[in-house]
Parts: C-alpha cells; sequence; structure tokens
C-alpha cells in the first residue's frame, strides 16, 4: 500500500512538472513573439508568425505573410536574432546558477557573484583590446578568451576558499566579489590603454544585445545548448549533493569528479553566455530562487524549469531596455542589477550566519 501510495504521489508529481514545463514553453514563445513585435517599426503579431514560418520546412506552404521584404529583414535580421540571443543567455546564466547554488549548497551563489561573469568579460576583453584573432573551428577568440577568464576565475576563487578538504562559503562568496571587482578594474585599465575599444568594453561591462546577429547565436547556441544537456545528465547526483558531501559519497556520487565537471560546464555555458552579451548579472541568482518555489527543489525539474524561466525574465528585461528611453537604449544589466540588488541583500541578511 505505501509503495502503491509514493508511486501515485510520483505520478501526480509528474503531470504537474509536464504542466509547469508546457506553460513556461508557451510564455517563453508569447514573450519571443511579443519582443519581436516590438520597435519603431510595428510589425503586427500575425506578420511575424507568417514571417517566421515562412522560413520553418512544411509550414512555408501552408502561409502567406503578406509582408513587405523591409519587414522581413526587419523581423529575421535584427529583432529575431536578439530576442533569440537574450533567451539562450538567460536560460545559460540561469542553469549556471542552478549548478552553483547546488554544487556548493549557497542560495547566493550564481555566475556574476561568484566571478565567473566577470572572469569571461575580462578574457573576451584582452582579445577585443588587443586585436587577438583567430579560429577553432566554429570557436573563436573572443570565446575561447572567455571560457578561459571564466575557468580560471572559479578555480582562483575556488582553491581560496578551501581550507583542507572544506570549502567555506563565506570566503567563496568574498572572494568571488573581490575578484569580480579586480577583472573589472583590469577592463577598465584596458579601456584606457586601448581607447579605440572604449565603445566595445563599454558593452561587455554593462551588459547588451545590441550587436547580436546570427553569428553569435550560431557559435553560442551549441555550447549552451550541449553543456546544459550534459549538467540535466547529473541531475539525480546533484540532488543526492544536497545531503551533504559525506553522504553523497556514501551513496556513491565521486564528489570531487563531479564538482570539476560542473564548474567546467558552469563555466562553459558561462563564458558562452558573457560573449554574446558582455556581463549580465542577477540572472543566475534570482531565477532558481523563483523557479524553486514553482517547482521545488528537484534538479530533474528544476534545471529545466530555470532555464525557461530566465529566458523569459531576460527577454522581457531586453525589451525594457529597448524601449524606456527610446530611441536611446539602456544597457539590459541595468535592469537586471535592479531586480538582483535588492534581492541579493536580502538573502544576505537571511543567511548572515554563515559569516559565524
Amino acid at each position: 500500500m505505501e509503495t502503491r501510495n509514493t508511486e501515485t504521489q510520483y505520478f501526480k508529481r509528474f503531470a504537474k512538472w509536464r504542466l509547469t514545463i508546457l506553460f513556461l514553453f508557451l510564455a517563453l514563445v508569447f514573450t519571443v513573439a511579443l519582443a519581436t513585435a516590438i520597435g519603431p517599426t510595428q510589425i503586427s503579431l500575425p506578420k511575424i508568425i507568417g514571417i517566421i514560418a515562412e522560413k520553418i520546412p512544411f509550414l512555408n506552404s501552408l502561409v502567406s505573410n503578406g509582408s513587405s521584404d523591409i519587414e522581413e529583414t526587419i523581423v529575421l535580421q535584427i529583432r529575431l536574432p536578439r530576442v533569440i540571443s537574450a533567451a539562450l543567455v538567460g536560460a545559460a546564466l540561469a542553469i549556471a546558477g542552478v549548478v552553483l547554488q547546488g554544487l556548493l549548497r549557497n542560495p547566493m551563489a550564481d555566475p556574476y557573484v561568484l566571478g565567473l561573469s566577470a572572469g569571461s568579460a575580462l578574457g573576451a576583453s584582452i582579445a577585443i583590446g588587443f586585436g587577438i584573432r583567430f579560429t577553432l573551428g566554429i570557436i573563436d577568440s573572443i570565446h575561447l578568451m572567455a571560457f578561459i577568464g571564466a575557468l580560471a576565475t572559479v578555480f582562483v576563487v575556488y582553491n581560496i576558499a578551501r581550507t583542507g578538504p572544506r570549502v567555506s562559503m563565506f570566503t567563496l562568496l568574498l572572494a568571488g566579489i573581490a575578484l569580480t571587482s579586480f577583472q573589472l578594474a583590469i577592463i577598465s585599465s584596458i579601456m584606457i590603454i586601448k581607447a579605440e575599444t572604449v565603445h566595445a568594453l563599454l558593452r561587455w561591462i554593462f551588459g547588451s544585445f545590441i550587436t547580436s546577429d546570427w553569428n553569435n547565436v550560431k557559435i553560442a547556441m551549441p555550447f549552451i545548448i550541449g553543456g546544459s544537456i550534459v549538467i540535466y545528465i547529473f541531475a539525480r547526483q546533484l540532488n543526492v549533493m544536497q545531503l551533504g558531501e559525506e553522504q553523497a559519497q556514501q551513496l556513491g556520487v565521486d564528489v570531487e569528479r563531479m564538482k570539476k565537471i560542473m564548474l567546467v560546464l558552469s563555466s562553459l555555458i558561462t563564458a558562452s553566455a558573457v560573449a554574446v552579451s558582455g556581463i549580465i548579472g542577477f540572472i543566475g541568482l534570482i531565477i532558481p530562487h523563483m523557479a524553486r518555489i514553482l517547482v521545488g527543489p528537484d534538479h530533474r525539474i528544476l534545471i529545466p524549469s530555470s532555464a525557461l524561466a530566465g529566458a523569459i525574465i531576460l527577454v522581457l528585461c531586453d525589451i525594457l531596455a529597448r524601449t524606456v528611453i527610446e530611441p536611446a537604449e539602456l544597457p539590459v544589466g541595468v535592469f537586471t542589477s535592479l531586480l538582483g540588488v535588492p534581492f541579493f541583500l536580502y538573502l544576505l541578511r537571511k543567511k548572515r550566519g554563515l559569516a559565524e
């Protein structure tokens, strides 16, 4: 009887998960369509749907959008790649936040606070400022340097906070914040030394999708999606890690190997996101908490829910960035910081016992 009740509860929970994912997916589709419609040139949603559908095999023969060539160019070459870039970056940062919070068992961990975003931006800034240009397959120098910067940052922060086999959560946060300030100072120095790159580097510091195009999407998408899929494969192990490192070890999880894999993958998807948008803070902090309220702590549903929610929130923030002082544009990082800083201070006050 007890087994039957457990199975019934699981299937009820699974049905709820499916409904949640479906709702978030439909909300994302609507948000993407809305963001594509908003701009100086008003284009109706039916036209946008028709323009996009015409480019999809098996649907192009069923639709006739009646739009002009200019409208098609605006939708397909300007707005849509920007919106998809924002969705990808939001999903990547949210997943990285879930992983770091779960791995470190700290609700204040995220790619921005731990310095991964600034490390990625520093790597990319070195490539831009000093004209380092090369490609390795589909990877260009900016993405590679961003990944190296993120990986180096997480290595330094982790080892500063580590005392023997234990890692101090409070020290980890302080080290991340300090290293972020140090990295931003180096970026500022590069801006002074290489004055001709000021405009490009400012975009990295404050975060923006103004230069997003299909090339950015093509480069970032495989790493963000591929890294996220591998992370999801480890969802059960992340669940076990919540019990503590010793108990996870007893239950068969190779904790040190798990940490290394998750930190590398978090660095990879964060670097891919930063290479597209620059530094966008607090998405990885806020979204996992919102998703936990919605679906609970199980990483099997928390990871996809956070990805969809992160994509939705960042696309909405980008709409605000484009429209609040139109025709000028604000950095999207301004709006994520306005959301994130008060939330971070709330968590810091709530968890102040970590310092004791």
